[in-house]
């Protein structure tokens, strides 16, 4: 079997959502859920933990294999829960060592999911929704439209898949995904109550054992929630900016509109100030040929960043079907970058990874049962395939 076909060999004890069942999926439930969760029957609290462990750092889905819990406790879990992984559809390997897997979720629509090794650092990139409803001028994902919000345990699967696909699987003793970062499908903020017990788990010491510094959340800059988020998490914030005035943002990222820019330089400096360490934000830029890349616009970002401790990841922009956008050249993207850098700002410039599988940066689309509609302005239902093409 090669990698890009659709994977048919799975462990035969792991099981996929189906929506006819009615029992509770413990997968995306955090350390706080489980303990209520276990309290409820009459148990100790130590049996989250325990739980936890089994799961995403053995890998185990079947309550009989969980010898360290009473029989009676394993019969009585097996008849109101249960542990369900996405399904993988499409795995693919990009000959720079990027990896792309596409996963089925209830209701029929395909969410995407990234791999990118890069030294000692693996990072994972994980959709938050099934398309999404932002409509971004330059990301491929926002022109397939939207269908709905992942659960918690959908978001955690796609790591608990990633994790399981190095060596023996057995995250306690070797973690092949050291970063995580929300920047795949959808946007993360509008699916809050379910991003963060995700992210809890992802930090968990029993589970996967993030570092806050190495999960990151990325918003186009919803400030209410970024407000919100502040108030029950300390993970690392990114934001898609993308332009350095409001005309120019309303076309690019149109929550700009709602939410402008001196509003979300605001909410992120209240971000920081509520973090007990010493932290930047990220900014990301995609630079795009003769929109957003002039020199003119790098020194516009210079004064508009000032008051804000922050990197800056600067993005050539990746084309994708149906939309007109160019991607730079070598020379203007290092124009802008030297205006930065020489104005005191670390500025590094993404490499393009896994372009060979459709995973690079703005080229996930994944297959959404679209009920905005807005698919139909920009690609014809026919042209829609299974191949998927991380946005933001």
């Amino acid at each position: 079997m090669t990698d890009n076909q659709v994977n048919q060999s799975q462990d035969s004890s792991v099981r996929h959502s189906d929506p006819a069942e009615a029992k509770t999926n413990l997968l995306g439930m955090s350390r706080v859920q489980l303990e209520v969760f276990f309290e409820a029957l009459g148990e100790k609290k130590f049996r989250a933990a325990q739980l936890m462990k089994w799961i995403h750092q053995l890998g185990v889905t079947d309550f009989d294999q969980m010898t360290n819990m009473s029989k009676v406790l394993r019969e009585m879990l097996k008849s109101i829960a249960e542990i369900v992984v996405p399904e993988i559809i499409y795995e693919d390997h990009s000959a720079d060592g990027t990896r792309k897997w596409v996963m089925r979720m209830s209701g029929g629509s395909s969410i995407e999911t990234v791999y990118i090794p890069d030294g000692g650092r693996g990072t994972l990139c994980v959709s938050s929704q099934i398309g999404c409803s932002l409509d971004c001028s330059f990301c491929s994902t926002g022109k397939q439209g939207f269908n709905r919000n992942l659960t918690s345990a959908e978001i955690i699967g796609q790591l608990w898949i990633a994790a399981r696909s190095f060596g023996n699987g057995d995250v306690s003793k070797e973690r092949s995904v050291t970063n995580v970062v929300f920047m795949g499908m959808g946007e993360p903020l509008l699916n809050f109550d379910n991003v963060v017990p995700a992210c809890d788990i992802m930090m968990e010491d029993f589970a996967y054992g993030i570092s806050k510094r190495r999960l990151t959340v990325s918003t186009s800059g919803l400030v209410p929630m970024i407000d919100k988020l502040g108030e029950v998490t300390d993970v690392s914030l990114a934001i898609s900016l993308h332009a350095p005035n409001d005309p120019l943002r309303d076309v690019l990222v149109p929550v700009n509109k709602k939410y402008p820019i001196k509003d979300l330089i605001a909410a992120c400096q209240r971000y920081l100030n509520n973090l007990p360490d010493k932290r930047r934000i990220t900014i990301e830029y995609t630079l795009i040929e003769g929109v957003n890349d002039q020199v003119e616009h790098a020194k516009e970002l210079v004064a508009l960043l000032r008051p804000l401790p922050c990197k800056i990841n600067l993005i050539p922009f990746n084309p994708f079907p149906n939309n007109d956008y160019k991607r730079p050249s070598r020379n203007a993207v290092m124009r802008f970058q030297k205006v930065l850098n020489e104005a005191g700002y670390v500025a590094t410039i993404r490499t393009t990874r896994g372009d060979d599988i459709d995973a690079a940066c703005g080229q996930l689309v994944g297959r959404v049962e679209d009920r905005t509609r807005r698919s139909q302005k920009y690609i014809p239902v026919a042209d829609v395939t299974p191949a998927v093409q991380v946005t933001r």
